[in-house]
């Protein structure tokens, strides 16, 4: 049987997950009255920080009817929750004794001390964590949405392997497949739904997906290629995500690669191009706002006026890719309604019916908030989740724990999902050199 632990709660957890107040079975959770005071702060807040917020205060009033939270209430998973309304007045020297995080340190301190079991402080702010070792605290982050542990194992979404046999080959070109099976037992691999595969013997070689217990043969880059749009894959990656973004069976497609990529290029030309097919009624245009510096509520105008500073790089695609220089064209369609634009906290309640949805930046969005987006994908939909792991702007996520890297992993053998990797620049030389020295 294993020992409970005493964890203490920080508002960074429960705001980013309402569900983490229920994820302790068997141990006791200290939730200090200081964090109840920062829940009330966001309570009001709009998104899915407010409603975290507004979650953990319904979910605690609902247990006072059962006990005391200062006592300790026992709940169904074998979890005690507990409100600390004392232990606040220890905090060390040098630290500020009004700051709520240090309050916790206190608390954390004066229960190590008098309590039999381990206590360990979780929070998702790493300063917070810092603070807690240089003390000899034990403090964590909050794990549950993280699937993997190391960037070494992230999905890539193709493998590469070489053969002995160029028959395979041959009869892969011939009858435009191979099954998957008899691929799987020559090379000891497992392959996820839709991952790619390039097959390789001597100067030979077959491009191919995985899908349905075969690995068909790709499009090359003359099928997909559109009169209208004009573009060719300039990489293997690049391929293999067009085939997806072409691909009306797969409705969720996520891209991540290194800045200049070509993710958004790709993505937004594919779009116009499907559009312009009237396979799809509209284009959504989205993203994470997360600024470097002020808000989009200090941003004057209209919510349209708010969103286009951040819309920048799909103005950019507009002017290089189909030489819309003033963007007559652009503006054609958003007058038309064929192009939105929608902030990313905005998006609960509705319903995206014959849409491309196209969620940029989505790497500083925490699954939560990708669940949110994906949940709203209608019949006749595709959403394309971009984004570079390595530029992460949000605090308290990471590229192990971001809501892309999550989407990746978990949906890497749904039929219904694609992903690729792009590793190699296409914006410039200088562009892909930074990317990777600074």
């Amino acid at each position: 049987m294993k020992k409970r632990k005493v964890f203490i709660v920080d508002t960074s957890v429960l705001l980013y997950d309402k569900s983490s107040i229920h994820s302790f079975p068997g141990h006791d959770v200290v939730i200090p009255l200081v964090v109840l005071d920062e829940l009330d702060r966001f309570k009001d807040k709009k998104g899915l920080v407010g409603e975290n917020a507004r979650y953990v205060n319904r979910y605690l009033d609902e247990l006072r009817k059962t006990g005391s939270l200062h006592e300790g209430i026992e709940v169904i998973n074998n979890q005690t929750i507990r409100v600390e309304l004392e232990g606040f007045d220890s905090v060390p020297v040098g630290l500020n004794s009004e700051c709520a995080d240090n309050k916790m340190i206190s608390l954390a301190l004066n229960l190590s001390k008098a309590c039999k079991n381990k206590v360990i402080l979780i929070t998702k702010d790493i300063n917070f964590r810092v603070k807690c070792d240089a003390l000899g605290l034990l403090s964590e982050d909050y794990f549950k949405d993280r699937i993997i542990n190391s960037s070494d194992e992230l999905y890539k979404g193709y493998t590469d392997f070489t053969i002995n046999d160029a028959s395979l080959i041959d009869e892969a070109y011939e009858t435009g497949f191979i099954s998957t099976d008899l691929i799987e037992k020559i090379v000891n691999y497992e392959f996820c739904e839709n991952e790619f595969v390039c097959l390789k013997y001597g100067k030979q070689s077959f491009l191919g997906c995985n899908t349905a217990g075969k690995i068909s043969k790709l499009l090359d880059k003359d099928e997909l290629y559109d009169d209208f749009i004009g573009v060719h894959a300039r990489s293997r990656e690049q391929l293999y995500a067009l085939n997806l973004l072409n691909n009306d069976e797969i409705p969720l497609v996520s891209l991540t690669g290194i800045a200049g990529s070509g993710k958004t290029f790709i993505t937004l030309m594919t779009a116009l191009s499907e559009l312009g097919k009237e396979k799809y009624q509209r284009i959504v245009f989205t993203r994470n706002i997360q600024p470097v510096g002020r808000d989009i509520g200090f941003l004057p105008g209209t919510m349209d006026e708010k969103m286009m500073p951040w819309m920048s790089p799909m103005l950019d695609n507009f002017r290089s890719g189909i030489k819309d220089r003033d963007l007559t064209y652009f503006s054609t369609l958003c007058e038309k309604g064929k192009i939105e634009i929608a902030p990313l906290s905005y998006m609960r309640g509705r319903t995206f019916t014959d849409t491309f949805l196209i969620l940029d930046e989505a790497q500083n969005a925490s699954i939560h908030e990708l669940k949110t987006v994906i949940t709203r994908i209608g019949e006749g939909s595709k959403i394309v989740l971009l984004g570079d792991i390595d530029q992460i702007d949000t605090p308290y996520i990471d590229s192990l724990s971001n809501g892309l890297t999550i989407v990746a992993e978990k949906f890497k053998n749904e039929k219904l999902a694609g992903h690729v990797t792009l590793k190699k620049g296409e914006r410039s030389e200088l562009a892909t050199l930074a990317s990777k020295i600074v």
